[in-house]
């Protein structure tokens, strides 16, 4: 019998994959103030920004729900390889962008192409790989993916940012033609032989017991697209509210809070293998986050950018259990919709991002930038930790 090994093709490809997807994903939000400005927007970067990036995460999930229906029919590489083409080509038209309908046109595109990425790798990983190193193999994945965000800053940093995008566009093909030389899983192959309806977004919604598994697995995730989406993007209008006298640049607080992210997702997966539960490591980050969503509130007025950057890599820390929550998801279904769950559940959790912003944005006349932030974020991680209490326990 051949050992399987967690340093294979199908994990490293994917890593590199999640890569890619990390750097395009959060560029936008890198490069939100200084793009927005040269196209006209001076002065409105935080409120067409939110347009924008709410166009971005609708993309995102009508992309989870058609790449991982795809993926479950024919086969995870089908999604990988045309899901990476159509966000790379966005991607790349993106740095032509010169108003907002061309610029909302390509990120629209661009989330629908990357909605299939880090599903479809991590559905690969999950089946190519045997239960006991699973846990390693998407551990490794994230740990390499989020680096991509690091690397996004620091071109943002470089680069102009139509340059950024074009190079985001470039590393998509060349993942293109890495991706030529891994094999599709050898489940999905058995599955095919089985009469069984594969790819059937709708029966999430059709049985209660696969309906509260869904659901519960997206809840628990929310608060990473809270803290990343408007505590670290929306880091220099933060600034301003905690009187900071130095400036604040999104590239930079991205990149701090993704470097927190890779030391996250390394201790929560190998948290979730010591403890055998992935459930109570999920548990464990979703109230260290919450404490340091406080901290980043309340603690910060006066401080220096220093301080505040500081404090986007212990928010990266803390919130850096997404690798747990998609494998969760992976693991609860079939092969026959493995590759669904896999996808549609962090797009949906990206998704959230549009009602959270919407609410946000609207609190903020009424309470402040940080009394607006601290209802929301209370409110996402209160649901997500009694959806976690209330879900299964899971055994690496």
């Amino acid at each position: 019998m051949t050992k399987v090994r967690v340093f294979n093709a199908a994990v490293i490809v994917a890593a590199l994959g999640y890569f890619v997807d990390i750097y395009d994903l959060l560029l936008f939000s890198i490069v939100r103030v200084e793009s927005l400005r040269s196209i006209g927007y001076a002065g409105r970067e935080l409120e067409v920004g939110a347009m924008l990036n709410n166009i971005q995460m609708t993309g995102l999930m009508l992309g989870g729900v058609a790449w991982g229906m795809l993926a479950d029919k024919k086969g995870r590489l089908s999604v990988l390889f045309g899901s990476i083409f159509i966000y790379s080509v966005a991607n790349f038209l993106n740095g032509y962008s010169h108003t907002f309908t061309e610029y909302a046109f390509c990120r629209f595109f661009a989330g629908l192409g990357l909605a299939g990425e880090l599903g479809a790798g991590i559905t690969l990983v999950a089946e190519v790989l045997p239960t006991h190193l699973r846990g390693y193999g998407t551990m490794l994945v994230a740990t390499v993916g989020v680096t991509g965000a690091i690397v996004g800053g620091w071109v943002a940093q470089v680069f102009d940012w139509r340059l950024a995008f074009k190079i985001g566009g470039a590393l998509g093909f060349a993942l293109l033609l890495l991706r030529i030389g891994v094999a599709e899983s050898g489940i999905f192959h058995q599955s095919k032989s089985h009469s069984v309806s594969r790819g059937n977004f709708f029966q999430l919604f059709t049985n209660r017991d696969r309906f509260k598994r869904f659901s519960l697995c997206i809840l628990s995730g929310v608060p990473i697209w809270f803290t990343i989406g408007i505590l670290v993007t929306y880091a220099p209008e933060f600034a301003k509210s905690f009187d900071i006298p130095d400036p604040i640049l999104t590239s930079k607080a991205i990149m701090y809070c993704y470097l927190g992210f890779v030391f996250g997702d390394f201790g929560s997966g190998l948290i979730s293998q010591w403890i055998k539960s992935r459930n109570q490591a999920v548990k464990i980050f979703i109230v260290l986050n919450f404490v340091s969503m406080l901290l980043y509130l309340f603690a910060m007025k006066g401080a220096t950018s220093g301080v505040l950057y500081g404090m986007c890599v212990l928010l990266g820390s803390t919130g850096g259990y997404w690798a747990v929550i998609v494998t969760m998801g992976a693991e609860q279904f079939g092969t026959n919709m493995r590759a669904t769950v896999a996808t549609t559940v962090p797009n949906f959790i990206r998704f959230s991002l549009v009602p959270m912003s919407l609410i946000f944005l609207a609190g903020k006349s009424y309470f402040g930038l940080v009394g607006s932030a601290l209802l929301v974020g209370t409110t996402v991680s209160t649901i997500a930790f009694i959806s976690v209490f209330f879900s299964e326990r899971f055994i690496c």
